[in-house]
Protein backbone atom coordinates (compact mmCIF):
# COMPACT_ATOMS: atom_id res chain seq x y z
CA UNK A 1 0.00 0.00 0.00
CA UNK A 2 1.48 3.30 -1.00
CA UNK A 3 0.82 6.59 0.92
CA UNK A 4 2.01 10.19 -0.02
CA UNK A 5 1.39 12.91 2.24
CA UNK A 6 -0.05 16.01 1.77
CA UNK A 7 -1.43 19.54 2.89
CA UNK A 8 -4.19 21.17 1.29
CA UNK A 9 -4.06 24.92 1.36
CA UNK A 10 -6.57 27.41 1.08
CA UNK A 11 -6.55 31.10 2.38
CA UNK A 12 -9.99 30.28 4.46
CA UNK A 13 -8.72 27.47 6.12
CA UNK A 14 -4.72 27.82 6.03
CA UNK A 15 -2.91 24.26 5.74
CA UNK A 16 -4.68 20.76 6.51
CA UNK A 17 -2.57 17.39 6.72
CA UNK A 18 -4.22 15.01 4.05
CA UNK A 19 -2.50 11.67 2.81
CA UNK A 20 -2.79 9.95 -0.28
CA UNK A 21 -3.27 6.02 -0.99
CA UNK A 22 -3.45 3.10 -3.37
CA UNK A 23 -5.92 0.96 -1.67
CA UNK A 24 -8.89 1.63 -3.58
CA UNK A 25 -8.10 3.19 -7.05
CA UNK A 26 -4.35 2.85 -7.67
CA UNK A 27 -4.05 4.36 -11.40
CA UNK A 28 -6.42 7.39 -9.51
CA UNK A 29 -3.65 7.46 -7.22
CA UNK A 30 -1.02 7.54 -9.65
CA UNK A 31 -2.75 10.26 -12.01
CA UNK A 32 -3.12 12.12 -8.85
CA UNK A 33 0.20 12.02 -7.17
CA UNK A 34 2.02 12.56 -10.77
CA UNK A 35 0.32 15.78 -11.55
CA UNK A 36 0.91 17.41 -7.69
CA UNK A 37 1.06 19.98 -6.84
CA UNK A 38 -2.83 20.58 -7.94
CA UNK A 39 -4.45 24.02 -7.85
CA UNK A 40 -7.70 25.03 -9.14
CA UNK A 41 -10.88 27.27 -8.50
CA UNK A 42 -13.25 25.61 -5.11
CA UNK A 43 -16.26 25.47 -5.36
CA UNK A 44 -18.76 24.48 -2.18
CA UNK A 45 -21.47 21.59 -2.92
CA UNK A 46 -22.95 21.12 0.95
CA UNK A 47 -20.18 20.02 3.17
CA UNK A 48 -18.14 19.39 0.05
CA UNK A 49 -15.58 21.00 -1.69
CA UNK A 50 -14.57 19.96 -5.47
CA UNK A 51 -11.92 21.72 -8.22
CA UNK A 52 -11.64 20.50 -11.76
CA UNK A 53 -7.79 19.56 -12.09
CA UNK A 54 -6.14 17.98 -15.73
CA UNK A 55 -6.40 14.80 -14.73
CA UNK A 56 -8.24 12.26 -16.71
CA UNK A 57 -9.37 8.90 -15.51
CA UNK A 58 -12.26 6.49 -15.32
CA UNK A 59 -14.51 5.34 -12.81
CA UNK A 60 -11.94 3.20 -10.34
CA UNK A 61 -14.03 1.01 -7.84
CA UNK A 62 -16.09 3.99 -7.33
CA UNK A 63 -18.38 4.51 -4.28
CA UNK A 64 -21.79 6.25 -4.06
CA UNK A 65 -21.59 6.84 -0.51
CA UNK A 66 -17.96 8.15 1.57
CA UNK A 67 -17.02 8.58 4.78
CA UNK A 68 -16.18 11.92 6.75
CA UNK A 69 -12.51 13.41 5.86
CA UNK A 70 -12.62 11.37 2.82
CA UNK A 71 -10.33 12.67 -0.70
CA UNK A 72 -11.41 11.37 -3.91
CA UNK A 73 -11.81 12.07 -7.55
CA UNK A 74 -14.89 12.35 -9.28
CA UNK A 75 -14.28 11.36 -13.04
CA UNK A 76 -17.36 13.40 -14.77
CA UNK A 77 -16.10 16.66 -13.78
CA UNK A 78 -12.35 15.25 -13.70
CA UNK A 79 -12.57 16.85 -10.21
CA UNK A 80 -10.83 16.39 -6.52
CA UNK A 81 -13.21 16.03 -4.09
CA UNK A 82 -13.17 16.81 -0.26
CA UNK A 83 -15.77 15.32 1.99
CA UNK A 84 -16.87 16.31 5.51
CA UNK A 85 -20.97 16.15 5.78
CA UNK A 86 -24.08 15.75 4.08
CA UNK A 87 -24.62 17.25 0.80
CA UNK A 88 -27.70 17.47 -1.17
CA UNK A 89 -27.57 14.55 -2.83
CA UNK A 90 -27.01 13.11 0.71
CA UNK A 91 -30.21 10.76 1.60
CA UNK A 92 -29.84 11.31 5.24
CA UNK A 93 -28.39 13.40 7.89
CA UNK A 94 -25.72 11.23 8.56
CA UNK A 95 -25.04 9.93 4.58
CA UNK A 96 -22.16 11.49 2.51
CA UNK A 97 -23.32 11.01 -0.97
CA UNK A 98 -21.62 12.31 -3.75
CA UNK A 99 -23.11 14.02 -6.94
CA UNK A 100 -22.20 10.35 -8.58
CA UNK A 101 -19.95 7.71 -7.86
CA UNK A 102 -15.90 8.69 -6.89
CA UNK A 103 -12.80 7.05 -6.55
CA UNK A 104 -11.25 7.16 -3.12
CA UNK A 105 -7.76 8.20 -2.91
CA UNK A 106 -7.04 9.45 0.78
CA UNK A 107 -8.19 11.38 3.73
CA UNK A 108 -8.10 14.42 5.38
CA UNK A 109 -5.49 13.73 8.75
CA UNK A 110 -7.00 16.82 10.17
CA UNK A 111 -10.39 17.84 11.66
CA UNK A 112 -12.01 18.27 8.13
CA UNK A 113 -14.72 20.86 9.73
CA UNK A 114 -12.59 23.53 9.05
CA UNK A 115 -13.18 23.46 5.22
CA UNK A 116 -16.51 25.08 6.18
CA UNK A 117 -14.97 28.21 6.28
CA UNK A 118 -13.95 27.51 2.87
CA UNK A 119 -16.33 29.93 -0.13
CA UNK A 120 -17.36 29.00 -3.78
CA UNK A 121 -14.54 30.77 -5.42
CA UNK A 122 -11.65 30.54 -3.62
CA UNK A 123 -8.45 28.81 -5.03
CA UNK A 124 -7.50 25.30 -3.41
CA UNK A 125 -3.82 23.56 -3.70
CA UNK A 126 -2.89 20.39 -3.07
CA UNK A 127 0.82 19.63 -2.68
CA UNK A 128 3.16 16.96 -1.37
CA UNK A 129 4.90 17.38 1.86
Amino acid sequence: MAKVRIRIYTQATGYVNGELFDDFSPKTFGRIVGALPIEGIGYRWGDEIYFATDVMVEEENARDTVEKGTIAFWPPGNAICIFWGPTPASRTPSEIRPASPVNVVGRVLDSPEVFSRFRSGNSIRIEKI
